[in-house]
C-alpha cells in the first residue's frame, strides 16, 4: 500500500507539474488514462474518464497548443494560463490521491498545495521565459519557447504514466530551480 500511495502522490504531481506547460495536455492524459481504466479513479473523480470529458479536453488541448503559436496571443494566454493551470494541477492531484485514506478535506488541501502549486510555479517560470523570449527576439523566439512547452507537456504527461517517481523529481527540481531563480532576481 506504501508503494501505491508513494507512486499515486508522484504521478499526481508529475501531471500537475505538467499543467504548468500546456493546462489541457495533462488532462487529456489523465482522461485517456482513466478513460482507458489504466488506473481507477476515486468516486469524487469519475468524470474525469468520461467519453464527453475525453472530447473536451482533446478539442482545448489542440486548441491550446495551436494558440500558443500565434503571436501576442501567446503573452495573453500566458496571463490566464496560471489560474487555470492551478486549478488542473488542484484537480489531477486530488484524482490520484486514494480517497480511502483520506479525509476529503485534507485531500483537497493537500491537492491544492502539492498540485496547484506545481502547476502554478512553473506556469510562472514559463511565462517569465516567453516574457524575456518576447522582449529579448521581438516574439520571434517564442515559437521555439512554445514547441519546447508543448514537448514538455506531451512527453511529462506520457512519461508520469511510465515513470511517475522519477518524473515527479524531475518536476520538483524544475519547481526548485523556478524558485531559487525567481528569489534570486527579487533580491538581486
Amino acid at each position: 500500500m506504501e508503494v501505491q500511495l508513494v507512486t499515486a502522490a508522484a504521478m499526481g504531481i508529475a501531471l500537475s507539474a505538467c499543467c504548468g506547460f500546456r493546462v489541457f495536455v495533462p488532462m487529456l492524459g489523465a482522461s485517456f488514462a482513466a478513460w482507458q481504466h489504466w488506473y481507477a479513479l476515486p468516486a469524487d473523480m469519475q468524470w474525469l474518464g468520461s467519453l464527453p470529458a475525453l472530447l473536451c479536453f482533446a478539442t482545448a488541448a489542440v486548441l491550446e497548443i495551436v494558440a500558443y503559436y500565434i503571436p501576442f496571443v501567446d503573452n495573453l494566454l500566458d496571463t490566464i494560463a496560471t489560474p487555470l493551470a492551478v486549478a488542473a494541477g488542484t484537480v489531477l492531484a486530488a484524482s490520484f490521491l486514494p480517497i480511502a485514506d483520506f479525509n476529503p478535506l485534507l485531500k483537497w488541501i493537500l491537492a491544492i498545495i502539492a498540485g496547484g502549486g506545481a502547476a502554478g510555479t512553473v506556469q510562472a517560470g514559463t511565462g517569465l521565459l516567453r516574457l524575456f523570449s518576447t522582449k529579448t527576439t521581438a516574439g520571434a523566439g517564442n515559437v521555439v519557447v512554445s514547441t519546447s512547452e508543448n514537448a514538455a507537456a506531451i512527453s511529462g504527461t506520457a512519461l508520469s504514466f511510465i515513470a511517475p517517481i522519477v518524473i515527479a523529481v524531475l518536476m520538483l527540481l524544475l519547481i526548485g530551480w523556478i524558485l531559487v531563480k525567481g528569489l534570486g532576481s527579487i533580491r538581486g
